[in-house]
């Protein structure tokens, strides 16, 4: 299938929608939910606004709190069951919150504490979700096209949230808040639709699949030893803290440095999303270009000098101008790092790595509000957004030294390339700690080669599940070089034979492979048997 792209010229902004029909119906149910949420949004703070200001911002609070709860666990969700699946019940639940709502709204006055209840519900299905949303994209499109893919995924909630709140006002003052609500039931039915219609890839067999809080400990740890998935973390938290200014001050400023009513600051908020659709336009060509790297450093320049456009002018036209830049280095640095993380996690782990980055996400600029909103209110609302100007232009020099990595060359399909274990008894898969022992004949004018690359070897481990590893070499032999790692169970060293290892971990091994003599001689070490009495 041609994509668009040919040697030299990047393929176009909107390839993944012109040439994967899935993806394509996906996208479009996903924005008549995304623009559901916001209808919902708004129904719910209107039927509280004769309560109290709390009760209305609760409403945002019961919504978003679930991703901080739940993304992590979800994320193990959508790696040890069947995603489709997933997706499908998560689907369901959202409908029958919104219904609920809906009903009770046609029927009666819901109560605060009901209304609240059910938009956290809603928030509980987004969050199950989306772990499983983020992992399917590579399923969907080829891996050249993730960072447009991610772009117009980005493209699609920033279109959502500036179309949404509109559409939302005026069917609550035209037909009343349960059409709204109606309204965002049926979306999740759309999404359920297409979803029950794809048929995804066949997950890898294994002979032991992981529990629930097995997933969470195996998640973890491969985060915690994949310097990559580290790396696109951090400058995650380099520019959403400070780039979330834009988000949590814009009211203030539409209202009280340029004297706008609520129409007023619905147009700033237009243009940051007109902003985004045409940074999605340019983004391929300026990274084809410049690469992800310069692209993110420029992006987040570009956020700083624009936020102190915003937070010194007085003038509302040029305010609106400066915004535009702003809706398209959000997305340029957002798809950027989602792409690059999709393509660095392998499919074993990929919900539990995208879930990290959601929690970090949502967990840094909801930090990043609070964050401004407090120098906002001890000095001035220009102070906080030249302070958060400056705070993201240094996060841009600081970025520098740990560039984004590119991840399209990672090779992450799955490789079984370990021999089978030679065993004289069956253990249980519960059985561990288990002791693995790799033996090597290292000439002595290799050593320091074999060591450095056994330190990649090392950290494949760790990642795949080993709990500590390392590497000897024998003083009466110093051709002899031991590496051992101990892994918790039987079942957890299975799971590194069957589909936790991929073309990259064989790679490393490979190299260090290159400076021994012959395959290395493994064993596989067991806790010795209990005496009953004695352990009675």
């Amino acid at each position: 299938m041609t994509t668009g792209a040919s040697a030299g010229r990047p393929a176009s902004a909107w390839a993944p929608l012109r040439y994967f029909p899935v993806f394509r119906a996906l996208w479009i149910a996903q924005f008549a939910s995304n623009v559901g949420t916001w209808m919902q949004t708004v129904g719910a703070q209107w039927l509280l606004v004769d309560t109290s200001p709390l009760l209305v911002s609760l409403v945002q609070t019961a919504a978003s709190l679930p991703i901080v709860l739940l993304a992590l666990p979800a994320g193990a969700w959508a790696d040890v069951v069947d995603r489709r699946k997933l997706l499908l019940g998560a689907q369901l639940a959202m409908f029958l919150a919104a219904a609920a709502l809906a009903v009770s709204t046609f029927v009666a006055d819901p109560t605060p504490g009901f209304i609240l209840a059910l938009t956290f519900a809603l928030g509980c299905g987004n969050a199950v979700a989306s772990p499983a949303w983020q992992a399917i994209q590579p399923d969907l499109v080829d891996r050249g096209l993730l960072p447009q893919a991610a772009a117009l995924n980005g493209l699609n909630m920033n279109i959502a949230r500036a179309v949404g709140p509109a559409v939302g006002g005026v069917l609550v003052a035209g037909v009343g808040a349960g059409w709204v609500f109606a309204l965002n039931a049926l979306s999740f039915v759309g999404i359920a639709t297409v979803v029950a219609c794809w048929r995804g890839p066949e997950r890898v067999h294994v002979s032991s699949p992981e529990r629930l809080v097995e997933a969470l400990r195996a998640g973890g740890r491969y985060v915690r030893h994949a310097r990559v998935v580290r790396r696109l973390l951090y400058r995650s938290v380099l520019f959403i803290p400070a780039a979330s200014a834009i988000w949590a001050l814009l009211p203030v400023v539409a209202a009280t440095n340029l004297g706008l009513g609520s129409a007023g600051y619905g147009l700033l908020l237009g243009t940051v999303g007109i902003g985004a659709v045409g940074g999605a336009v340019v983004i391929p060509r300026v990274r084809a270009r410049f690469g992800s790297a310069r692209l993110v450093t420029g992006a987040m320049l570009m956020t700083a000098g624009a936020l102190a456009v915003v937070a010194t002018v007085r003038d509302t036209v040029l305010v609106g101008i400066a915004l535009l830049p702003i809706g398209g280095a959000w997305i340029a640095v957002m798809s950027s790092l989602n792409s690059a993380l999709q393509l660095a996690l392998p499919n074993w782990v990929r919900g539990r790595g995208l879930a990290y980055y959601l929690v970090v996400f949502q967990g840094a600029q909801a930090a990043g509000a609070v964050l401004w909103g407090t120098v906002a209110d001890v000095s001035t609302v220009t102070t906080a957004m030249l302070t958060a100007a400056g705070v993201l232009a240094l996060g841009a020099v600081v970025g520098l030294r740990s560039p984004v990595p590119d991840t399209a060359k990672l090779d992450r399909t799955p490789s079984a390339h370990w021999p089978a274990p030679q065993l004289t008894f069956t253990p249980d898969a519960t059985d561990g700690p288990v002791l693995v022992t790799l033996t090597y004949r290292v000439p002595e004018e290799n050593a320091v080669a074999f060591t450095e690359a056994m330190g990649h070897v090392g950290r494949s481990r760790r990642r795949t599940g080993a709990l500590r590893w390392e590497l000897f070499r024998d003083g009466s032999d110093p051709t002899r070089f031991v590496e051992n790692y101990l892994v918790a169970t039987w079942a957890e060293h299975l799971r590194q034979h069957e589909n936790r290892l991929t073309g990259a971990d064989r790679r490393f091994e490979e190299q260090a492979l290159r400076y021994a003599e012959g395959e290395p001689q493994v064993a596989h070490l067991f806790p010795p048997p209990a005496d009953e009495q004695t352990a009675g």
